[in-house]
């Protein structure tokens, strides 16, 4: 089992033709919603790669909250543990540029009454994979850890976004994800030694024990575990929209472990996953089947 604790949003995209600088207006030619929250996001890609999946997190008592978790009831997603709060679901309003970066606001809603006891509600079990992000209030996931922890699962943090006030989150979690960015801001945060970042990724391993995954966009990922550092590198695509990549990686990442799969071989599969979901608008409409992964792979 794959339990994802985190948010849940309904995502307003609006493609423009290249990202605004502050105080300019540009003119966009396409608008629509999707369904999204790092944490849905991140639990529809384990459960299109395969896993059996259940999501603790909150939606409000909008018109949005159905639409938000729409694709995670049609997947399959156990959706037990998404509690119904009295106010209005998470929202996230995203800004595409015509090169396919993008810029994004989120407003938590519902996502900021996740708490220690709804994990607590949640009853982690020995052999569950914990996939967890930093959307929903920092109490609720460093309790998750615990929680993780003292039931014998294993904890994956992403620690998107960076928060500085999560760093110490960073060493009780099993495995830890960042992006190139997140992790230099994490470095710095913790006073990692080392004059680059392969060194500072293998200075935290030292210092923690645990395995650490640092994406690097189209130039792959980079990984380090108490024996070892390594490479994989990534599909050469031209992307539509990076929207939900990084969610996606993390997804296909944590259903891969869960499967038994080594970690090089689950990170070559997670990056192409990550890859793919850049060809597609959207975050979760964009998420690939296994299917199309393991096509990929191949090619």
């Amino acid at each position: 089992m794959i339990t994802i604790v985190g948010s849940i949003n309904l995502d307003l995209i609006a493609r423009v033709e290249r990202l605004p600088a502050p105080g300019e207006t540009v003119p966009g030619d396409r608008f629509s919603t999707a369904a999204g929250g790092k944490g849905a996001n991140q639990a529809l890609a384990a459960r299109r790669a395969g896993g059996p999946v259940r999501m603790v997190g909150a939606v409000g008592t909008d018109h949005f909250a159905d639409q938000a978790v729409a694709l995670l009831d049609e997947a399959g997603v156990d959706l037990s543990a998404v509690r119904r709060w009295d106010g209005a679901t998470g929202i996230a309003v995203i800004l595409v540029g015509g090169d396919g970066e993008n810029v994004i606001a989120v407003i938590p809603g519902a996502n900021g009454s996740v708490d220690a006891a709804a994990v607590r509600e949640a009853r982690m079990e020995a052999g569950e994979y914990v996939l967890l992000q930093n959307e929903i209030p920092l109490a609720a996931v460093e309790a998750a850890i615990d929680a993780a922890r003292g039931a014998g699962a294993v904890s994956l943090l992403n620690t998107a976004p960076f928060k500085a006030d999560a760093a110490h989150l960073l060493a009780k979690a099993d495995y830890v994800i960042a992006n190139e960015t997140e992790f230099d801001l994490y470095a710095e945060a913790l006073k990692l030694a080392g004059r680059d970042r392969e060194a500072r990724m293998n200075a935290f391993v030292k210092m923690s024990g645990r395995t650490l995954v640092v994406t690097l966009g189209a130039d792959g990922v980079m990984a380090a575990t108490p024996d070892a550092f390594f490479r994989v590198p990534a599909l050469k695509i031209t992307p539509v929209d990076t929207v939900g990549a990084g969610d996606t990686f993390c997804g296909y990442l944590g259903a891969a472990l869960a499967e038994g799969m080594a970690l090089e071989p689950a990170l070559a599969r997670a990056s192409a996953a990550g890859a793919l979901a850049c060809l597609k608008p959207g975050a979760q409409p964009s998420i690939p089947h296994r299917d199309e992964v393991e096509i990929a792979l191949t090619v």
